[in-house]
């Protein structure tokens, strides 16, 4: 056993104390908070030193990564005991675990495999096992075990939560990783798990087997796999399977343009990194605006919006997403683009440039996104509500090209851009509809 895989060991057992919350009641928060001073204080050598001792911490002669570990539990352990409003036991037992044995897991395969995908499967896995026992053991404590739906869901959640940060993080940073988790998940949990067990189990069958397939032909990184992986596991059980084909109408459609030709790309320069594959970032930036979107959705139900319109900011927004993603990956194959501030001739992949054909093309997708929509939601006037997507569409793509023109680059990245462009597409879409509807 390499010392990587007992430091993770040992860092497990400490993230174990959550399981005596019910016994302790509001004195949680002491066991980790004896832990962090001990490790940031007393422990400075000896064997337990050197069980915990990362490289850093040999270096400056304390645990400072137990240290972290401890108080970021002790910040959630608080959060479960505050006089209102307070995290439940079971969300904070499961993110501390989920941290815990996700680390010890992708430690484990590490050992016989270092590839990216076993490891972060490795992580996931751990991590959704620990999270529903400690959910489990906690709902038996106290007599009130937890619907199965709502323990499967939070698990698989908490674990594509804490993965995902985990890929775009150091092990050093696990304080965020927990707080993060502990934060998403209690939202979560206040939102509400709507469908049955097997609505949440074809759930993750699906958008686990998705992410597979999205890895393996090269359409997705591992960071943008297990992005995509959570957003398909939100958008189902806080929206549904429509709400899910919509999402992955505009996956589907625009990672294959991104592969579309895809050697003439890159020997015109104009081809995107990593083959293609679209990373954390450009999956976020594109759907970020459509997950808060169904997140709205599913918390309208306990107040008086009217959760239609969240549907046009969810398709507005990627419809905004496809335009933009097919005008700029088929129209970069066309020569003489013109700048959209200015209309002068750019170079193909320049910010902002656009040509005739790849905007025709950007409409189309935003009909493609309208169709989908239109077919598997219910509108009292369709025509009109698959006008008010295509119009929002094609609004986010414009704004997106004007941004790229005057606004990216230096402080200002594509994923920002995208993100605005694909919260204008939301924005005209629901106008719209407020308007003709």
């Amino acid at each position: 056993m390499t010392s990587t895989l007992r430091r993770a060991g040992g860092f497990a057992a400490v993230g174990t104390l959550a399981l005596a919350a019910p016994e302790l009641g509001r004195a949680v928060a002491a066991p980790f908070a004896v832990v962090a001073l001990l490790a940031a204080f007393v422990i400075n050598e000896g064997r337990l030193f050197d069980l915990f001792a990362r490289p850093q911490d040999r270096r400056d002669g304390r645990l400072n990564g137990l240290a972290g570990f401890a108080l970021a539990a002790t910040g959630l352990a608080v959060l479960s005991t505050a006089p209102r409003a307070s995290m439940p036991t079971a969300v904070f037992v499961a993110a501390v675990l989920v941290v815990g044995y996700g680390n010890l897991g992708a430690r484990a395969v590490e050992q016989v495999d270092t590839d990216p995908f076993r490891v972060v499967a490795g992580f996931s896995l751990a991590a959704f096992a620990a999270a529903v026992a400690g959910q489990l053991v906690v709902g038996w404590t106290l007599g009130s075990v937890r619907p199965v739906p709502t323990v499967a869901f939070l698990a698989a959640a908490g674990s594509l939560v804490a993965a995902l940060i985990r890929t775009m993080l150091f092990e050093r940073d696990d304080p965020i990783v927990m707080l993060s988790t502990g934060l998403l998940l209690w939202l979560f949990e206040g939102i509400g798990v709507g469908p049955g067990f097997e609505e949440v189990g074809v759930a993750l069958g699906v958008t686990v087997a998705l992410g597979y397939v999205s890895y393996r032909t090269g359409t997705a990184s591992v960071p943008g796999m297990v992005t995509g992986v959570l957003l398909g596991l939100l958008t189902i059980v806080f929206g549904g399977f429509g709400w899910f084909a919509v999402l992955i109408a505009f996956f589907g459609v625009g990672g294959l343009s991104a592969k579309y030709r895809y050697d003439e790309k890159r020997s015109r320069g104009v081809a995107e990194d990593n083959e293609g594959a679209r990373g954390s970032g450009n999956v976020l930036g594109n759907a970020a605006v459509a997950l808060m979107a169904v997140i709205g959705f599913a918390a309208s139900a306990g107040v008086p919006v009217d959760g239609t319109l969240f549907r046009f900011a969810f398709t507005g927004s990627l419809a905004a997403a496809m335009s933009d993603t097919l005008s700029s990956e088929i129209g970069v194959l066309f020569d003489r683009p013109r700048l959209i501030t200015t209309l002068e001739h750019v170079d193909p992949g320049t910010d902002g440039g656009i040509t005739w054909q790849g905007y025709l093309v950007g409409v189309a997708g935003a009909g493609i996104i309208a169709v989908v929509a239109v077919a598997l939601f219910v509108f009292n006037r369709p025509a009109l509500a698959a006008a008010a997507v295509v119009c929002g569409g094609v609004a986010g793509m414009t704004v997106d090209s004007v941004l790229g023109a005057t606004l990216e680059g230096g402080r200002v990245g594509n994923q920002t851009v995208n993100f605005l462009g694909t919260l204008a597409g939301a924005i005209v879409s629901v106008a719209l509809a407020a308007v003709l509807l």
